[in-house]
């Protein structure tokens, strides 16, 4: 089944143009760095009850500490998509998110399981890899069924389906390696620093993460259904320490994605447009943001540049003073979903026509 699924992930994601720079919020050069954070579940979702234990109160009471640490550095700005017991529909949540333009989605939860398992584990949006992470994601998206009119917020999205998944990964693909990386700070930050039991970086479907347009990530801090892990979480100092956690990893990622936007970092080079003589580029994408010249945010490719004009980036792919090999340059960009690429011309860094670059290149 989800050999399937990738090939038509595939398939869809060739025809399917995962940029557009103006959603592209700023997370790199502002002096705040604001983050959401997302106690799940509430007023008449409990999420689970395991041993007679609140999901929806031990989350919230985690997300709150978490915020109160943050913002003891005033270059944190915390908001919260509910800070009492009421009940917040997923769509709204993402909402909150992006209206913030937040550089940051934390999403707390805590799990659940028929067996005696136990750990904390963290999740980005993703495939599934196997049946333990689908169940997961189908238990954590079931509450659109206590929203009004969810097929049609949704666009039909079914959370018994794995084929529904394919429309959620589509949209976050673009912050993929960043969400990741925080997911990857704060899940070493739980095992080496809790000693917790590690159930690692995960990807699955959470709908909850689909509509965020930033890095964004899923928080299982354990499981209600253990009866000495629900203790802890359900008690004021394992709240206090996981929340203790969390913040030193947000911290992390914070200083992380600075270093690398501010200081030399291979990561985040960059190279503006300023080519010399006769010379063909693939125009990739454009728009009022400017995205770092990293692969992970151009489909995986390399060779990048960009200029500016004005309040507008345009973005290009090789570099060559070959007609056929732009060409062939040009297949690349739309064979990995960069269907409107064009090949664009240059004259000593100036932009010039096609038929320009033909009568000077005949001479």
């Amino acid at each position: 089944m989800y050999t399937n699924l990738n090939l038509l992930l595939r398939k869809i994601s060739t025809l399917f143009l995962v940029f557009s720079c103006n959603l592209f919020f700023s997370q790199y050069n502002s002096d705040v760095f604001t983050v959401v954070i997302d106690a799940g579940h509430g007023g008449i979702d409990p999420g689970n009850t395991g041993n007679g234990y609140y999901e929806k109160k031990i989350a919230l009471n985690i997300a709150l500490q978490v915020g109160r640490e943050l913002i003891k550095d005033p270059s944190f700005k915390v908001v919260y998509t509910r800070t009492k017991d009421v009940k917040i529909d997923l769509f709204k949540r993402a909402d909150i998110a992006n209206k913030a333009k937040a550089n940051l989605f934390i999403s707390i939860h805590c799990d659940s399981h028929t067996s005696n398992a136990y750990g904390a584990g963290t999740f980005v949006l993703g495939l599934h890899a196997n049946q333990r992470n689908f169940e997961i994601a189908k238990k954590e998206n079931s509450v659109i069924y206590l929203e009004e009119n969810y097929e049609q917020k949704y666009d039909g999205f079914d959370p018994s389906s794995p084929e529904s998944v394919i429309s959620l990964v589509l949209m976050q693909e673009e912050y993929l390696d960043q969400s990741i990386l925080i997911a990857n700070l704060i899940q070493n930050i739980f095992v080496n620093d809790l000693k917790r039991k590690n159930r690692t970086v995960k990807q699955a479907g959470f709908i909850v993460l689909k509509y965020t347009y930033m890095p964004s990530v899923l928080i299982e801090t354990g499981f209600l259904t253990n009866k000495k892990e629900g203790a802890y979480l359900n008690s004021k100092n394992g709240q206090k320490e996981m929340a203790a956690s969390i913040a030193k990893g947000i911290i992390k990622y914070k200083n992380k994605i600075r270093t690398f936007s501010t200081g030399p970092s291979s990561s985040f080079i960059v190279k503006e447009d300023n080519s010399n003589n006769l010379n063909l580029k693939i125009q990739i994408a454009s728009g009022s943001k400017f995205l770092p010249l990293k692969s992970y945010n151009f489909k995986g490719l390399s060779q990048l540049s960009y200029s500016k004009n004005g309040k507008n980036y345009k973005y290009y792919f090789e570099n060559t003073d070959s007609y056929s090999k732009a060409k062939q340059y040009l297949e690349k960009a739309k064979k990995v979903g960069f269907k409107d690429a064009i090949i664009t011309a240059f004259n000593n860094g100036k932009r010039i026509s096609m038929d320009d670059f033909f009568i000077i290149n005949s001479n």
